[in-house]
């Protein structure tokens, strides 16, 4: 749906892995097209229950989602809810470079015909440090930071984003890559 961008679909039936396949799919993203730079992943859910498992699962060292990530990039990786973004914790330029960064989020947190009504559009001092890598003349937003990064995007449950006001969504992110998991593409 985004012209450009390459996308694939993993279609793997309901608890036969999917998670763990994204896991293991990030480095051989990486690697085959040859992102270098910025390390940023996207991972987009659809409800509250899978978000807060899925950032429990991610950023617990002893889980095998995150061990295999860990092994795939030299334990140098961070995981970021919504909530530790848009403080900016442990999120700057050379955090970006170092280690990879996956920024776990709702649907419904980028998802929004108003989109003044979400914290991620609105101005936030906390990534000033990011203003050199925007722009000093753009107003610094989570969702600015976000787009200059053009992570790499993985959607959970994927044939839940499928609406017009989805893929505008997934179009504002500026993936450079984009992965789906679902159970029942459509």
């Amino acid at each position: 749906n985004i012209p450009g961008v390459p996308h694939i679909c993993f279609k793997v039936p309901t608890a036969g892995g999917k998670t763990f396949i994204a896991c293991n799919a990030i480095k051989t993203i990486y690697d085959a097209f040859h992102f270098n730079s910025n390390k940023a992943v996207v991972w987009l859910v659809p409800s509250i229950t899978i978000l807060d498992q899925t950032i429990k699962n991610l950023k617990d060292s002893n889980h095998p989602y995150r061990q295999k990530i860990n092994t795939h990039f030299g334990n140098k990786v961070a995981v970021f809810d919504k909530a530790e973004l848009l403080q900016g914790s442990g999120l700057n330029p050379g955090s970006i470079l170092e280690q990879l960064n996956i920024f776990v989020l709702s649907f419904d947190s980028l998802r929004a015909k108003n989109k003044e009504d979400r914290k991620v559009y609105q101005e936030n001092s906390n990534l000033q440090t990011f203003a050199p890598t925007i722009g000093d003349e753009e107003v610094i937003t989570l969702m600015r930071v976000i787009q200059s990064l053009n992570p790499v995007v993985i959607i959970d449950e994927s044939h839940n984003a499928e609406s017009d006001l989805s893929i505008d969504m997934i179009k504002n992110l500026n993936p450079c890559f984009i992965l789906d998991l679902t159970a029942t593409p459509r």
